[in-house]
């Protein structure tokens, strides 16, 4: 038995990255796992490959397309999962895009893009959740992720600091309206994590100017970390896993930093 068995729990952004993490340390230990993401068939191949590896236990496993600024797509995602498992338990708010611009040359449309997905998205993924939790009866939990983003801002990357302060304030309101229907809202802000979005994020830092050479960006930031590294995937797991456990079921409208010790606010 794992800490989440048979616990029924949704991932977006889940192609890749720490969302894949996510879902398959939720796997592991034991519950049913929706990998959804823009990319429908790139979250169906890491569903299939998730099926092979458990083998008696593939119907555990599902993918699902999605845009998550699109309430109807986001319905329809919910609606599968419960069609497919029979309820939804734990609803991970993961997707999250940057696109870094000097703060002086961030555009309408670099600011609508983040925060269309990376606030947007969160508040209508923690709605449909909640409806469907209210409808089952039985409360679940919603968690979202944030950022270290979310306790300082940032020259390059204004925007996504914007959006990741309003991923704490939605988990905040959440938490507050939600509880009565035994719903809880939590979040987790990780640090500089090793991932294929560092990457692309990487590449975009030496295009306007604020690095000059690969991984120039990553090693500076680095130097902050307490731990003396930046975070793999499988360093914030052992945390999103207890959120979703029953041993988080006290905890609700906190965010939870993973940062090796980055920021201490």
């Amino acid at each position: 038995m794992g800490r989440v068995s048979d616990r029924v729990c949704l991932v977006t952004g889940a192609a890749q990255g720490i969302g894949r993490a996510i879902g398959e340390a939720l796997l592991d230990e034991g519950a049913m796992v929706c990998f959804a993401d823009l990319n429908g068939d790139k979250a169906n191949e890491v569903a299939e490959a998730n099926r092979q590896r458990l083998n008696g236990r593939a119907d555990n496993v599902m993918a699902a397309g999605v845009d998550v600024r699109d309430r109807t797509q986001v319905r329809a995602m919910i609606a599968a999962v419960v069609d497919k498992f029979g309820r939804l338990d734990v609803k991970f708010n993961n997707a999250g895009v940057n696109k870094p611009m000097n703060f002086l040359d961030v555009t309408e449309d670099n600011w609508n893009f983040i925060m269309g997905i990376n606030g947007l998205g969160v508040m209508i993924g923690m709605q449909e959740a909640a409806r469907q939790m209210i409808a089952q009866g039985t409360g679940g939990k919603i968690v979202n992720t944030a950022s270290i983003a979310s306790r300082q801002g940032f020259d390059n990357v204004a925007p996504y600091c914007a959006s990741k302060w309003a991923v704490v304030s939605l988990t905040q309101s959440g938490a507050r309206d939600l509880a009565k229907h035994n719903i809880t809202v939590t979040g987790f802000a990780p640090g500089v994590v090793a991932t294929e979005m560092w990457e692309e994020v990487d590449r975009d830092l030496m295009s306007i100017g604020a690095a000059e050479r690969p991984g120039q960006a990553m090693q500076e930031f680095a130097r902050d970390i307490l731990k003396g590294r930046v975070a793999r995937p499988d360093d914030i797991t052992g945390t999103t896993t207890f959120l979703a456990a029953p041993e988080s079921d006290y905890m609700t409208g906190q965010i939870v930093m993973i940062d090796g010790g980055m920021t201490l606010v």
